[in-house]
């Protein structure tokens, strides 16, 4: 198959695709999307579309805190932030904001209804009565539009709803210039639209950053392991055309590159390394056993093909895996990368025979007294290691026992913001929110009639619903709360002369008093809340980002507080949102986990089962890959890493990177077997053959996932560090306990 007349079309068959890519490129395009890491196909999804459709989505807007000291009653600080307000209502893709600027409340005297301003900084005087008002016995504004202190006045900018990435890069920079020509000197501005923004940009510097690395690194390592120039160029040339052929294929199928498309040059590029380390150590050895150049060319590429493609194969699907989990984010990324991982193999296959007969001489210098000290190292280090078979064996069941305590302590606990750096101007403003008005992150909780109910502004259900309002406040620490129950209290204070002291339930009679200005109050009420039938509303509101797992426990604490506190058939509560969404996926990480884990197991196993005939022997193929992952736990456990969306993913890629060695060993050890050895002995050949290529791969791998800590996204240090670390485990477990197991387990598997 790879003659030379071979070879060469293969070759020339790369260049024409490749020159296709080239003639007609794809658009390159960088998003990130946050509703991609919303589980798919959930209850909770399918309910939170049917709420939004209702109402709004929750997280379409952008918070801006303007400051002065000593503190924003000041006419001058006011008329300049009016100005700013009014400039940003005329923006195009802004549908509203709401701030005390804007605010006016009503009045309800013998004469009708009036409005008066929340704040009216053309009269000092009035405006220092609002300051006593707002700042002391208010409830209904500090902390909300306001904060604590006084200093600092917030608007709240509703975008259109669901906007686009690029609409909202473009809303975001006129943003930012009408700020910066206001004179409002100190402000802080923080959502969505900013956060993907900055998101993308930081995206779009790693990639290069990523891509450019790699190259490097490749080339550092090819000058070290082959020292030729050949042995650079070769391999330089495959590795770039089968990340371009990935990139490519993403492209064309409408994938943009994201925030896990990051890693994708770096992976491909160790994976595909490691594959071309195998072929051109079995080319050298055979070159250095007298072989001409043809037939070291044509016998290598024969004999390995089937052990680098089940490699890579397996590979694949350690990536593939992750298209079983419901999170849209992780299922592309693991598709197309498993995707990219074959596309590479088909690049070697395709591109390296065809150069190495076009570029390597026929005689290649081979340095003897350095492949003679590995040959005696690996020796020692096989006779070490049957001398300690049962050392070994226990040593390893003790660490693997105190990582397994570990796992079991893992906890699962997930940030909004996780994978930004810590020092991100981002993070600090979305904390300053959370700091000085009650939180960045949306909360949001529905609310249905019961069957005993009338409508959500029954006296009854409006006393349900303080009960609910107060135990929310109180174990979310939640900013002040928009909903039906504040209507209803704004609605009572109106009738009472806006006397801020009947910001309160309404009575029986009074609420009979305020229906009539309910349906005109609903219309111009700035954020919607009761639907027109007045069965169905929202509690909107908004929360620090505590993460996933103390938020969990809240959410336990409600749904105990609704059991028992709450008529269910009066009032009918759920809670829901975009970040009750992200905690639902960072919660089911472990599920995702072991679906995509379990779908690995049993592939592996299969193919090695297949391989030797035996389903023993399967068996003890996975041990030696399962327990790097549990010692990976117990690092994760030691140094206090959580397991989140993010780097539960790593489990599945490392299991699949690492037992590409296992692979290599047992198809050797099974074509020595064929052969007519003996088992030790087969042991042994394949020990002492594969062993170096083993090592060389492993730290090509180990140095090209290193160099993913060099990230500032949360997701990509962390994929690299554990991953390397899963893999030096894999290199252990392949080289000192599967020989110990194979000859332990003769009787058993053979």
């Amino acid at each position: 198959m790879f003659t030379k007349k071979n070879s060469f079309l293969f070759l020339g068959l790369a260049m024409l695709m490749t020159l296709i890519i080239a003639l007609f490129r794809p658009t390159v395009l960088f998003d990130y999307d946050f509703e991609s890491f919303f589980p798919q196909e959930d209850q909770e999804l399918a309910f939170y579309q049917d709420f939004r459709s209702r109402f709004e989505n929750d997280n379409d807007y952008l918070l801006i805190a303007l400051g002065r000291n000593p503190d924003i009653f000041d006419s001058a600080f006011l008329a300049a932030a009016n100005s700013f307000n009014e400039n940003l209502k005329r923006l195009d893709k802004v549908e509203k904001t709401v701030s005390l600027l804007d605010l006016e409340e009503p009045v309800v005297n013998p004469f009708g209804i009036r409005y008066r301003k929340i704040l009216d900084w053309d009269n000092q005087e009035s405006l220092n009565v609002s300051k006593g008002t707002i700042l002391g016995s208010s409830s209904q504004w500090k902390g909300n539009l306001v904060n604590e202190r006084g200093n600092h006045l917030l608007i709240i900018l509703k975008n259109q709803q669901r906007i686009s990435k690029e609409d909202g890069d473009l809303l975001y920079l006129e943003i930012k210039k009408l700020v910066g020509n206001s004179g409002l000197s100190e402000y802080h501005i923080a959502g969505k639209i900013r956060a993907q923004g900055e998101f993308v940009q930081l995206m779009q510097k790693e990639f290069a950053f990523f891509l450019g690395i790699s190259v490097l690194l490749i080339v550092l390592l090819l000058i070290a392991i082959f020292r030729t120039w050949w042995g650079v160029l070769v391999p330089l040339v495959v590795l770039v055309f089968g990340i371009v052929w990935t990139i490519a294929l993403s492209l064309y199928f409408g994938k943009p590159l994201d925030v896990m498309s990051v890693m994708q040059p770096t992976i491909l590029a160790v994976v595909g390394l490691a594959a071309l380390i195998h072929f051109f150590n079995h080319y050298l050895t055979q070159i250095r056993n007298g072989r001409q150049k043809d037939e070291a060319i044509q016998k290598s590429f024969s004999e390995l093909s089937l052990a680098v493609f089940l490699t890579s194969f397996t590979t694949a699907l350690g990536f593939v895996s992750l298209y079983f989990t419901n999170i849209p984010s992780l299922k592309s990324f693991g598709l197309f990368t498993g995707i990219g991982v074959m596309l590479m193999f088909f690049a070697v296959i395709l591109i390296a025979p065809g150069m190495l007969y076009l570029l390597t001489p026929f005689k290649v210098t081979e340095n003897d007294s350095f492949s003679i000290m590995w040959r005696k190292g690996m020796g020692k280090a096989f006779l070490w290691t049957i001398a300690h078979s049962k050392s070994i064996f226990w040593v390893f069941l003790f660490v693997t026992m105190v990582s397994g305590f570990g796992l079991s302590q893992l906890q699962v606990n997930g940030y909004i913001l996780d994978d930004l750096p810590e020092n991100n101007s981002l993070k600090g403003e979305f904390e300053f929110f959370d700091k000085e008005f009650g939180g960045s992150k949306p909360l949001e909780i529905s609310l249905e009639k019961g069957p005993e109910a009338s409508d959500l502004m029954q006296f009854e259900v409006l006393k349900e619903q303080e009960k609910l309002e107060n135990f929310v406040k109180e174990t979310f620490a939640t900013s002040t709360m928009v909903s039906p129950l504040a209507l209803a209290k704004s609605l009572n204070k109106a009738t009472n002369g806006g006397n801020e002291k009947a910001y309160t339930i309404p009575s029986k009679g009074q609420l009979k008093r305020i229906l009539p200005y309910l349906e005109k109050a609903i219309e111009t009420i700035p954020v919607q809340i009761l639907s027109s039938d007045l069965k169905s509303g929202r509690i909107s509101t908004r929360t620090e980002d505590m993460g996933s797992l103390e938020s969990g426990r809240m959410k336990t604490k409600l749904a105990q507080f609704l059991e028992t506190e709450i008529n269910s058939e009066l009032l009918k509560v759920r809670i829901t949102g975009t970040s009750h969404l992200i905690d639902i996926s960072h919660e089911s990480v472990t599920s995702q986990m072991a679906k995509g884990l379990g779908f690995a197991f049993v592939i592996v196993a299969l193919i090695v089962g297949f391989l030797f005939r035996s389903w023993k022997m399967a068996i003890v193929a996975l041990v030696p890959n399962i327990i790097p992952l549990i010692w990976v736990c117990g690092i994760m456990y030691l140094f206090g890493i959580e397991l989140k969306l993010t780097t539960a993913i790593i489990f599945t890629v490392a299991f699949g990177i690492a037992v590409d060695d296992t692979i290599h060993f047992l198809t050797k050890l099974n074509g020595e077997l064929n052969k007519g050895r003996s088992w030790l002995y087969a042991i042994k050949r394949t020990y002492l053959e594969t062993g170096k290529a083993i090592i060389l791969t492993t730290l090509v791998l180990v140095f090209g996932f290193s160099i993913l800590t060099l990230s500032e996204f949360g997701v990509t240090f962390y994929s690299g560090l554990l991953i390397s670390t899963a893999l030096v485990f894999a290199l252990l477990a392949d080289l000192i306990l599967l020989p110990v197991l194979l000859v332990t387990l003769k009787k058993k598997i053979h």
